[in-house]
């Protein structure tokens, strides 16, 4: 952008070398919250639109020449258009981050799951697709058949709802990939352990707890890496896809490979629970005989 960019853009608006420059932190701001895109056509308008500014200015005689620094773009270029995450990223129970690939590059999400008295039934919000609905079904299902080695007691699934959401809610989501984080954020919980929030992740599960492999990795990596995540956890089979990517952009980024869900597990979660799984969970005899809880699955309510 500096080397080849900023010039061009200095001479089509009518100015100097001497009259605009732009900080490294600009260019950086006006790619994380104006354009995300995987090219740079975009990076070259917006980086043209703060020209235009400057050459108003010059021509006013507001100004001779200007620097422009990230604080002083929202004046050329309003106010962003895109926020990260990172701000909202919290270690509480139920709560994980996950990698997402969108058409203009990677990004992270966020699952958030909660409990609330009830009689077993699964709400998935977030304009979720298809697909990602399926994978909330399945992470459930593999929660349930696992309830015993993860130490949540059934009362849990009968008498209490559980609700999925996937923030942005104005935004189409699909596809696979979330599974891990799904499940992740399923088993926090229900075991009130929180998932490390430093932490990243992506990948489809199956009813056996297998992680298989997802697209997207060059993408997913790099959105890690800007949000100033520390660890991804990421299948087994896209190991080649990451030894792909140079060294250095990946640098300071630390990368572990899956097979199996309980080797996610045993990595994302933190080692104490905020709360006994028993006790958060318990349920008095006679709200047992009054709240309806169920034995059998029941079909997930899905508000969009």
């Amino acid at each position: 952008a500096r080397q080849y960019l900023v010039p061009r853009q200095t001479t089509e608006n009518g100015l100097k070398d001497d009259q605009f420059a732009i900080t490294d932190g600009a260019i950086r701001e006006i790619i994380d919250g104006y354009t995300r895109e995987s090219g740079v056509r975009q990076l070259e308008r917006t980086i043209g639109s703060v020209a235009r500014g400057v050459a108003k200015n010059v021509a006013v005689g507001k100004t001779k020449s200007a620097e422009v620094t990230e604080n002083e773009l929202e004046d050329y270029l309003g106010a962003k258009k895109y926020f990260s995450e990172v701000a909202l990223r919290t270690q509480v129970p139920g709560v994980a981050t996950g990698l997402a690939w969108t058409p203009v590059g990677g990004d992270i999400l966020f699952i958030e799951a909660s409990v609330s008295r009830g009689s077993g039934r699964l709400i998935l919000t977030g304009q979720l697709g298809d697909v990602m609905k399926e994978s909330a079904q399945a992470a459930l299902s593999y929660v349930k058949a696992n309830a015993d080695d993860l130490g949540i007691p059934h009362d849990a699934f009968r008498y209490w709802d559980l609700h999925v959401h996937v923030p942005a809610g104005a935004v189409p989501k699909d596809g696979p990939s979330a599974g891990v984080t799904m499940l992740s954020a399923l088993v926090s919980i229900y075991t009130q352990r929180c998932v490390k929030h430093t932490l990243a992740m992506t990948g489809e599960i199956t009813l056996r707890g297998l992680v298989l492999p997802v697209g997207g990795i060059k993408e997913k990596v790099l959105a890690a890496k800007r949000s100033g995540i520390k660890r991804v956890i990421l299948p087994e089979k896209n190991r080649k896809d990451v030894e792909e990517i140079n060294k250095d952009v990946r640098k300071g980024l630390r990368v572990s490979y899956v097979k199996r869900m309980d080797e996610v597990l045993g990595l994302a979660l933190s080692s104490k629970s905020k709360a006994d799984p028993a006790e958060f969970f318990k349920v008095k005899d006679e709200d047992r005989n009054h709240s309806g809880g169920r034995d059998t699955p029941i079909a997930a309510t899905v508000i969009n």
